[in-house]
């Protein structure tokens, strides 16, 4: 057998296991219908079109398809055209990346904030930089941190500590442990996504203060959510000042793309002075800059559709919970069903596309661990009592249909 064969029996073997262990992953064709939120057409293999509505989107709150920031895109459309022209470095650096980057830095009320092409490029560049700026750097990191995190902590050449999701005692073991006088810095979310629950982020800033250690927080599923202003859950609780180093997105709850960390003046400065993932990278356009500081700016002031999600994801959990089906609620916005089957959990899906029009993505291993597989729901201040109720009955439906166990879990 030649290299080349044995190249693609190796491919071969690694997606055939996927498929075996029933969680290879099929993309769903979408057309988002601009006003029409949140349904959009699906295109089936056989060229036909459904009209579906969607559960499972990261558009928390609709902002992908406001006017606010559609008209904020147009005009810089119109006024720069297509591309930003360069890395930020070179030509690459606009009034509107400027702007956004006032805008962020003003809702964490930080020094600065500096804007990368995605929160994960955000973590990854941010977190794997730190140690050439801090030699010695311990990095002490939740064990159910983002992919982008635990990327970020591996990549950097430098010393790491995995403490117990949320367990605060834990970390305060790994921290005794060390050496004192060594520079350290905790890790952590706000809130995590597959679950939903929160990380206690005064607790861990205690430990910060006690053991001298930096903090950085991953708010990725809070920010435009939480809060006053959207700032996230350490706006909401009064902590922001305490976080040294706050990472969010602009492709959820702010409906455009890009990612971001605010921080003092000196911290932005140093992250894009020696991250290749920023310095090397293009930037976002201009007009996805401009829509992104448009929906920033109008979440400060709009808590009504936060209020109105917080709402629709409490009668969500409250309706699946009286129909015995085994969710997880920690309070938060996200609606996991735990199925705990990638067969099963890839059948419920497919059927609810099909039969119902109601598309929600399954979520198996390694996004979540083996046996843990679940649908997740992310109901938004767009989605209609009408549009609940028929997810309601088809979930009661298929739950039956599938022989699932009716229970509620409470972890």
């Amino acid at each position: 057998m030649t290299n080349k064969a044995r190249y693609s029996a190796a491919i071969d073997s690694a997606i055939n296991k996927l498929h075996e262990e029933g969680r290879y992953r099929t993309f769903i064709d979408i057309e988002r219908r601009k006003g029409s939120f949140p349904h959009a057409v699906w295109t089936k293999p056989d060229g036909s079109e459904k009209e579906i509505t969607v559960w499972c989107g990261n558009d928390y709150l609709g902002m992908g398809q406001h006017p606010v920031v559609l008209a904020a895109m147009e005009e810089a459309l119109a006024a720069t055209g297509a591309g930003s022209g360069g890395t930020r470095n070179i030509s690459g650096t606009t009034v509107y990346h400027k702007r956004l980057e006032a805008e962020l830095a003003d809702l964490h009320r930080k020094e600065a904030a500096l804007i990368f092409t995605s929160a994960y490029i955000a973590n990854d560049a941010t977190l794997s930089t730190l140690p050439k700026l801090l030699p010695g750097l311990i990095i002490y990191s939740d064990a159910f941190n983002h992919a982008s995190m635990i990327e970020g902590v591996r990549r950097n050449g430098g010393a790491k500590r995995i403490f117990r999701h949320n367990d605060v005692e834990h970390l305060r073991e790994l921290l005794e442990a060390d050496d004192p006088d060594a520079p350290k810095l905790i890790a952590f979310e706000s809130i995590y996504s597959m679950d939903g629950d929160f990380g206690p982020i005064e607790a861990i800033c205690d430990l910060a203060d006690e053991f001298d250690a930096l903090t950085y927080i991953d708010e990725v599923h809070a920010v435009g959510m939480y809060g006053p202003r959207g700032a996230g859950v350490a706006e909401r609780d009064g902590l922001m000042g305490r976080l040294d180093i706050i990472n969010g997105t602009l492709a959820k709850a702010y409906g455009v793309m890009g990612g971001y960390i605010a921080a003092s003046a000196k911290m932005c400065d140093a992250i894009r002075s020696y991250a290749p993932g920023f310095i090397f990278t293009t930037s976002l356009p201009p007009a996805v800059a401009a829509g992104a500081a448009a929906s920033v700016k109008h979440l400060k002031t709009d808590q009504a559709l936060r209020d109105t999600q917080q709402l629709h994801a409490k009668i969500l959990k409250t309706r699946l919970k009286s129909m015995g089906l085994p969710i997880i609620d920690h309070g938060s916005h996200i609606v996991p069903v735990m199925v705990g089957d990638p067969v099963h959990c890839k059948q419920l899906s497919d059927m609810l596309l099909e039969d119902f029009g109601i598309y929600v993505q399954p979520i198996n291993f390694p996004t979540v661990a083996r046996g843990t597989e679940r649908l997740r729901f992310t109901p938004s201040p767009v989605h209609s009592p009408d549009m609940l109720d028929g997810l309601v009955r088809a979930m009661d439906s298929l739950w039956a249909q599938c022989a699932l166990n009716r229970q509620e879990m409470s972890a």
